[in-house]
């Protein structure tokens, strides 16, 4: 068995699997996101690449890392995670609305195109209320706006900035913390362990300084975040969670989760789940849903021969 990794800046994370894949004695091929340019034309599949059984995604940025295995699947490579999980988990808006359709609880929320119809979206939510890009990680970027006053100032500033991160104003509900949210790390529908993540700040990512500790998988956790997962597509995912009155609440859904400050407080060896899972998709290699909708057409069209 053959496995690629598409990776950026290789952290703990990406040495963690791959001492891991060598201890199980996997062939491992790496690629370089901004060494690896890849042609679109119909015959132009990379044959380094389609000789993969699976291609494990591990890029740092988004955009980069969506445009990447929407190609490499198109040439009939499955990625953990695929394309379609990535395009959904990677927009909030899109997770919004996916989670919506499954009846997954999460945070109320509103997108607006003007500060001036944010602002009347914020004032029905009520303050305070949490401003962030529709496209962003690591807690940055994020915003509670508590009065008007702050809402106006922020408002016009991201107007002003003008960049992608800042032409959607996306507003969600806030949620009042006990001082800590929760991860669950979900792979193939099943929850494999969980974290909360502890801040006296009301962000509580661990890019933020948060701190991890083990939490536990309570029934009413694993529904949701398996759910949830179910919701944009499966695969293998961390589940961001709040606590609230109305219950436990889906914050995000994360695609290329980060897990290195989570397996000591859990005990659970995240690495193994992770290729536990990689493999599992490579020893079950399928179509993509284009080839395989095509593969169907072929199949229906007329072989000719007498009637």
């Amino acid at each position: 068995m053959q496995i690629g990794v598409l990776h950026a800046r290789i952290r703990l994370e990406e040495k963690m699997i791959f001492t891991e894949l060598e201890k199980r004695g996997v062939d491992v091929k790496r690629f370089h996101i901004e060494a690896v340019p890849l042609s679109l034309d119909a015959d132009g599949a990379r044959e380094d690449i389609t000789q993969v059984d699976a291609m494990l995604e591990r890029c740092i940025s988004h955009s980069r890392a969506l445009a990447a295995i929407r190609v490499i699947e198109n040439w009939g490579v499955p990625c953990v995670n695929s394309w379609q999980v990535a395009e959904v988990c990677g927009d909030k808006m899109a997770t919004n609305l996916a989670l919506s359709n499954a009846g997954v609880a999460q945070p109320r929320a509103r997108v607006a195109f003007t500060p001036e119809s944010a602002l009347e979206a914020i004032e029905e939510l009520g303050y305070p209320a949490i401003l962030k890009p529709a496209v962003g990680s690591w807690g940055r970027l994020l915003a509670r706006v508590n009065d008007r006053e702050a809402a106006e100032a922020i408002l016009e500033h991201k107007a002003t900035l003008g960049t992608y991160h800042h032409s959607i104003f996306y507003i969600q509900e806030h949620i009042e913390k006990p001082g800590r949210d929760l991860r669950a790390f979900v792979a193939g529908g099943e929850v494999l362990c969980a974290i909360a993540r502890h801040s006296e700040h009301w962000i509580t990512n661990t890019a933020q300084g948060g701190q991890v500790t083990n939490y536990p998988v309570t029934d009413e956790l694993r529904e949701i975040a398996v759910n949830a997962a179910q919701a944009v597509g499966g695969g293998i995912l961390a589940v961001d969670l709040l606590e609230s009155s109305r219950g436990l609440l889906v914050c995000e859904v994360n695609y290329t989760m980060e897990f290195k400050n989570s397996v000591e407080p859990t005990g659970v060896d995240l690495p193994a789940k992770v290729v536990d899972f990689l493999l599992e998709v490579a020893e079950g290699r399928e179509l993509v849903p284009a080839q395989r909708a095509a593969a169907v057409d072929a199949a229906q069209q007329p072989t000719g021969g007498a009637s």
